[in-house]
């Protein structure tokens, strides 16, 4: 049977020691990968920048392109579980939500990482997870009915959700924009990019 993998953000880890080592590899991933492209960082580097040893590092990962999945995965997950459930009311406004300008925003911000993992030698496994996210987002900000709560927010969404077809649809058509516009090197701006893309996706929903 092939070995199976660790979950995305790591392996799940009661002892608080182990989570400060976990946060402090990814964050040193995200730190070299400004400086260096994603197949030139060595787990050398990343060890030395973390202030880890070696074995601390296969503690948690066997390479440095599975760090760098973890790495991802747990920041954009935190990037979608901080944003505010908006409701399906949100589709009558003429202008894009902020949310959204900052979902395009972030992958700017770490275009080295997505043009490496979103690319065509990029993790599938990691793809699945944001399109996953995204449409239980969407899903249930679709669900949503309280728009003047202002406080409610996505970090407690389910693991799964039912077969949504228009939430998927709108998810996987977010990631594609996003691969495409990281790979060009991101041309124009996180605004206009949203501008453009949110009659599209109003087209789409229910």
């Amino acid at each position: 049977m092939p070995e199976e993998k660790p979950p995305l953000t790591g392996r799940a880890q009661a002892d608080p020691r182990a989570r400060r080592s976990l946060a402090a590899l990814q964050q040193a991933l995200l730190d070299l990968v400004l400086d260096k492209e994603l197949g030139q960082i060595t787990v050398a580097d990343v060890t030395k920048r973390a202030g880890l040893n070696r074995s601390t590092f296969y503690d948690h990962f066997p390479d440095v392109h599975a760090l760098a999945e973890s790495a991802c995965a747990a920041m954009f997950d935190g990037l979608v579980a901080a944003a505010p459930k908006l409701g399906p009311y949100v589709v009558a406004r003429s202008e894009p939500p902020v949310e959204t300008t900052r979902l395009f925003a972030h992958v700017a911000e770490h275009a080295h990482l997505y043009r490496a993992l979103l690319g065509p030698d990029g993790s599938a496994r990691l793809q699945d997870h944001l399109r996953h996210r995204m449409t239980v987002a969407i899903h249930v900000s679709g669900q949503h009915t309280s728009p003047d709560d202002g406080g409610s927010t996505h970090v407690d969404d389910p693991a799964d959700i039912p077969h949504d077809v228009p939430a998927a649809f709108v998810a996987g058509a977010l990631l594609s924009v996003a691969a495409d516009w990281v790979r060009r090197g991101c041309p124009g701006t996180p605004e206009e990019l949203s501008a453009a893309v949110w009659p599209l996706m109003v087209g789409a929903s229910p």
